[in-house]
């Protein structure tokens, strides 16, 4: 047992991983012994991130914009450059826009809808050699950062990050059922309220959101990085296709 959430001598590679909770995932993955690189499109911001959490363990900045399929490719050559397996691939980069229905623009549909959704696909596809390589020896693993938006309908005009949050979550299960016969397991995490760049209504008005939130508070980094070593450890080796939903019990009460 107490081996069952080490991640001791694993390699994990995780999108946005320079702040909001590509950072709380890094940082829990390095705190249980794994080699973590992290991805962000702004190569400062992301090699600072490294510097920072390499106070924790070995953190390696790896920057490119998965928004492209350029990109995508740019990343993974990155990456295995340096690591002949991946063990665990944490697909959390992703963006937002809101606007009236009436109002809403192609633009704000296809940068959403290819960070989102299309970019998780594209970058495991990129992968593949070397997450098989590390699926001959334990499971590997891919995690996709959804969001409750993709479980439950809120009140905001998000129609993009909404649509495409609930395409991941069902990417996740197609996915799955295929990678698992290479010994990949495929899950992903429904987040809820946590402070970001992202959910600044969570980072600045905690005390307001909190108040709609059973559980009475939002999420801190442990609630993230708990849910995402659990999926990523031996621990959740059995978990295939399923998406953990980590918010203080919003999406039951909506």
């Amino acid at each position: 047992m107490s081996d069952l959430f080490s991640l001791q001598g694993r390699s994990a590679l995780v999108t946005g991983g320079s702040r909001g909770i590509g950072r709380m995932i890094a940082a829990g993955f390095l705190a249980q012994g794994a080699r973590v690189y992290i991805s962000a499109r702004k190569s400062d911001a992301c090699d600072r991130a490294a510097a920072d959490l390499s106070a924790i363990g070995p953190c390696v900045s790896l920057p490119a914009d998965v928004s492209t399929l350029e990109g995508v490719r740019a990343l993974a050559a990155a990456y295995m450059a340096r690591e002949p397996q991946l063990d665990i691939l944490v697909n959390n980069a992703g963006a937002a826009w809101g606007a009236p229905l009436d109002e809403f623009p192609e633009n704000g549909w296809d940068k959403v809808v290819d960070l989102n959704l299309k970019a998780p696909f594209f970058l495991t596809q990129a992968l593949l050699a070397p997450l098989r390589k590390a699926g001959e020896t334990r499971t590997a693993k891919v995690i996709n950062i959804a969001s409750i938006d993709g479980v439950s309908v809120n009140p905001q005009e998000t129609y993009s990050y909404a649509a495409s949050k609930a395409g991941l979550i069902h990417l996740t299960k197609r996915m799955s059922l295929r990678l698992i016969r290479d010994n990949i397991a495929v899950s992903a995490i429904a987040p809820g309220a946590f402070a970001s760049d992202m959910n600044r209504l969570a980072r600045d008005h905690a005390a307001e959101i909190s108040a709609h939130i059973p559980a009475g508070r939002i999420g801190i980094d442990d609630d993230m990085a708990g849910a995402a070593i659990y999926l990523a450890s031996r621990a959740g080796d059995y978990v295939v296709g399923a998406t953990l939903v980590v918010d203080g019990g919003v999406t039951i009460s909506r």
